[in-house]
């Protein structure tokens, strides 16, 4: 499937000289979307992994459905002072300034093996960050998916410690 045909390009946004790559469209289509989460899928199935963790918001979209797929707990890793109960924070640097994520202290078991979810590999700050908030619990990362990865911006290099899967590439 070309799933680059469901990808939408949006020039100066968020802000001037940025090319967005938009999912909506890949959403709004039930055939390319049930096409990625069962490639996604696959990979899980493939890693052995025991839980799905998603990163806020966009990981949520596909990593919910994912985890239901498979008879899989679904792990939200949210932005900062989100989560109610007993958490675990990380400080990450983005390429604008820096961030938190949390997660709950109870929601991976040590030795878990967690499939990490988002929807775009850029950088990659934000899910070595993730990774890092699974380890702290003493889960194990079995693997990060990704639909999209922007290779330029050379996010697989920050996440060399994983293995990454990912669907679609732009150069």
């Amino acid at each position: 499937m070309d799933l680059k045909s469901y990808i939408r390009n949006v020039p100066d946004f968020p802000r001037p000289g940025v090319l967005f790559r938009d999912i909506t469209p890949l959403l709004k289509a039930p055939d390319a979307f049930r096409y990625v989460l069962a490639q996604l899928a696959e990979d899980v199935r493939e890693k052995e992994a025991e839980a799905i963790v998603g990163i806020e918001s966009r990981g949520f979209i596909f990593g919910c459905p994912l985890a239901d797929r498979l008879g899989l707990p679904f792990v939200p890793v949210r932005k900062e002072g989100k989560l109610p109960a007993a958490r675990m924070t990380i400080e990450y640097a983005l390429e604008y300034g820096e961030s938190r994520l949390d997660i709950h202290a109870d929601a991976l078991e040590p030795g878990t093996r967690a499939y990490i979810v988002d929807d775009l590999l850029a950088t990659g700050g934000t899910a070595r960050a993730t990774a890092k908030l699974v380890e702290l619990l003493g889960a194990v990362v079995a693997g990060i998916g990704f639909v999209i990865e922007l290779r330029p911006l050379g996010g697989r290099r920050q996440l060399a410690d994983y293995p990454v899967f990912t669907l679609i590439e732009f150069d």
